[in-house]
């Protein structure tokens, strides 16, 4: 058997290796589809995502016999930020060919460099936060391919148990058909007479993006301030996130829900941008970039992502939450009319047991498409086994 090497990234070149190598490892599988390399640069790039202020974190890439077969990322946060029930220590980025040596030499490498920083137990995958891409997916591998959510074959949840990992949590994304009803039905709760003064939806002012990041991010801060893993999301770290949407939303994209004049909820809904990226093999350079200027102006979309949202913690479990969420469906509804090609919504990430959330969701007619979960292993067990 060659030998595997664990390679720390450094330096530009090991940086665009680690960006690129999930599509160099899983290209041309059914259910893949590449993302950009540029949008790529701006989620592991540590001086262009905030996120990476708030954790020491150290890359690996797998390689034999030169050839690069997996990579993994580790981090764990610094001055005393912690997860809400989560380990502070976590992975991400975990994507490997199917073999159980190289994926346990990945992990591995990880676990023991925080072991190093005191770690006892590990989560993850968070790549590189639980404010982006989160988990492993364990259902809808054929489902549509969808901006800013993580693919893996399904050999990999085996190869993770088969190193040590458990269940820790999964998080469920959930597609809504839009239907000729959707598109042709004026009412909605915000036209009952219980509901018609009180309730008020404007659209997200992309002229005054940072006043209304503002409002944004208090909202979701305080919307999943008791979710599962939250750790909170920064100004800076949305106003980057902001940066890189403001491109690809439409000016009807993004949307604030108002009770009794005071902003509730939000959401923000970007079209599917794999169904004009895929042919591009990850290259915007030379020729790509012309191409996805010229087919974001004339593509007619089918697929789009509820990218972000989040409704105060107060309003949970409440009739005026609900009322609020059943507002917040109906304007998604509402605005898939300004493009009659979309035909399917996908809302995610929902925790398993969020059901004040989970339950509007599923009455709106929407159904589970896709099940990514986060894995746990306890590093303190495996110490203490020699000793014994």
């Amino acid at each position: 058997m060659s030998r595997i090497e664990i390679v720390p990234v450094k330096g530009i070149g090991g940086f665009l290796n680690f960006s690129k190598a999930a599509r160099r490892l899983y290209d041309g599988r059914k259910g893949f589809a590449p993302s950009l390399d540029a949008e790529r640069w701006t989620l592991y790039a540590h001086k262009l995502n905030p996120h990476y202020a708030q954790v020491e974190s150290q890359a690996w890439i797998a390689r034999r016999d030169g050839k690069l077969v997996g990579r993994i990322s580790a981090q764990v946060y610094k001055d005393g930020l912690k997860p809400v029930s989560a380990s502070p220590a976590q992975f991400g980025c975990l994507d490997v060919i199917e073999d159980e040596e190289v994926a346990r030499a990945l992990l591995d490498a990880a676990e023991a460099w925080l072991r190093e920083r005191g770690a006892t137990r590990i989560n993850g995958p968070f790549s590189p936060s639980v404010n982006s891409e989160i988990g492993v997916l364990v259902e809808g591998y054929d489902a549509a391919p969808m901006i800013f959510m993580p693919w893996n074959p399904p050999y990999l949840p085996e190869l993770m148990e088969k190193c040590g990992y458990r269940k820790a949590k999964d998080v469920i994304s959930y597609r809504y058909a839009v239907t000729e009803q959707d598109r042709s039905d004026q009412s909605g709760i915000i036209d009952r007479p219980e509901w018609r003064d009180r309730l008020k939806i404007r659209t997200i002012d992309l002229k005054t993006i940072k006043k209304e990041a503002e409002i944004l991010v208090d909202i979701f801060n305080d919307a999943w301030s008791e979710n599962w893993g939250f750790v909170p999301f920064s100004f800076d770290e949305f106003m980057s996130v902001a940066d890189s949407m403001k491109y690809l939303m439409p000016p009807e994209g993004g949307f604030i829900v108002e009770l009794d004049g005071e902003p509730q909820a939000f959401g923000v809904i970007l079209p599917n941008l794999h169904e004009i990226t895929t042919d591009l093999g990850g290259h915007l350079f030379p020729l790509g970039l012309p191409k996805l200027i010229s087919r974001l102006r004339n593509h007619d979309f089918r697929t789009a992502r509820l990218a972000l949202f989040g409704v105060r913690r107060a309003l949970h479990r409440k009739a005026a939450g609900g009322a609020v969420i059943l507002a917040f469906i109906q304007e998604c509804r509402r605005r898939s009319r300004a493009h009659n090609s979309i035909n399917h919504v996908e809302f995610g990430w929902v925790l398993e047991d969020n059901m004040g959330m989970r339950r509007p969701i599923e009455l709106s007619g929407a159904k589970i498409d896709k099940v990514h979960r986060i894995y746990e292993k306890d590093l303190s067990a495996e110490v203490a086994q020699p000793a014994a």
